[in-house]
């Protein structure tokens, strides 16, 4: 396996990154393949709306699907409200958060079993339900509950991590 074979983007936002991703599923499997990338992952923020799809697509081409997802991370609770300081460089995602001052930072996470995909859209569900405030927000408790096979690393600079 020559070096380019084994070069895998880990971190792709596609159409279902809101305002932020720009790659559609099909064009971009259809450019790992021609790459000869034997993987791909999709990071897509706060969601994993295009799972499904990027699995069943990437499949059918022989290429290893990587789910993830670029959460957004909530220090003091998914049910907090306080702004917390991630330093003056911070480059928040929204205006009003753009002096370093936000309630989340990211944080990226990849599954590495079935059972870790699982642990994720349970993950991805409830920031939804029960830590949406701007953003569906996730925090440690939900890590501690469901992280198991989870890979999870910092999304920014000026994160948590």
């Amino acid at each position: 396996m020559s070096d380019r074979d084994s070069f895998v983007h880990l971190h792709v936002h596609t159409e279902y990154s809101m305002l932020d991703g720009a790659s559609r599923l099909k064009p971009l499997i259809g450019e790992t393949k021609r790459l000869a990338m034997p993987a791909i992952a999709i990071t897509d923020h706060g969601n994993l709306y295009g799972a499904f799809d990027f699995y069943k697509t990437a499949q059918e081409q022989g290429i290893k699907p990587i789910i993830g997802i670029e959460g957004y991370y909530a220090p003091n609770g998914r049910k907090s409200r306080e702004m917390m300081d991630f330093g003056g460089n911070s480059k928040a995602d929204d205006q009003e958060f753009s002096r370093g001052k936000s309630p989340y930072t990211h944080l990226t996470m990849w599954a590495t079993t079935t059972e870790a995909m699982h642990n994720l859209f349970r993950i991805s569900s409830l920031s939804s339900i029960e830590g949406y405030y701007y953003k569906p927000r996730i925090d440690y408790e939900l890590f501690q509950k469901y992280g198991k096979g989870i890979i999870a690393t910092t999304g920014c600079p000026s994160g948590e991590v």
